[in-house]
């Protein structure tokens, strides 16, 4: 078996290890400029992650041409609270997300380890002896 020019690995070809071709490095440059766009972010879209675990809520104030916006202004939103009109404003508010959550944790914590399962499978003897039986044959 495998004698000369029989094909198969020779020694020292092929590309050496921890040889990077041009698509991995592409990959790897356009990676680490993402990871550094993000990072300078990254603390707004932590801040924003953790309230969506909490729950958004959103105060909509009604402008003067009456439609509703959002508000963003902490004098505006006392205003309207204190105007006793509950007709000016309405309060939306969105329920916690167990995923940004679950995501939060699992970065300040870790990840809890996938446990081993127990598994246990009862098979009666004689379809262990026909299946046996059938690789025999097939074996013919």
């Amino acid at each position: 078996m495998g004698g000369p020019g029989s094909g198969g690995a020779r020694p020292g070809s092929g590309n050496k290890k921890g040889t990077k071709f041009k698509a991995t490095i592409s990959k790897m440059e356009a990676r680490e400029i993402a990871r550094q766009l993000i990072m300078t972010r990254a603390d707004e879209m932590f801040r924003a992650q953790m309230q969506h675990s909490i729950g958004i809520q959103h105060m909509m104030l009604r402008g003067p041409d009456g439609k509703f916006e959002r508000a963003t202004d902490p004098d505006q939103i006392l205003k309207a609270l204190n105007s006793g009109d509950e007709n000016s404003y309405y309060i939306f508010t969105k329920d916690p997300s167990v995923q940004a959550f679950t995501d939060l944790m699992n970065r300040a914590l870790d990840k809890p380890k996938e446990q081993p399962q127990d598994v246990n499978l009862n098979v009666r003897n004689d379809v262990v002896e026909r299946l046996a039986k059938a690789r025999e044959r097939s074996k013919r």
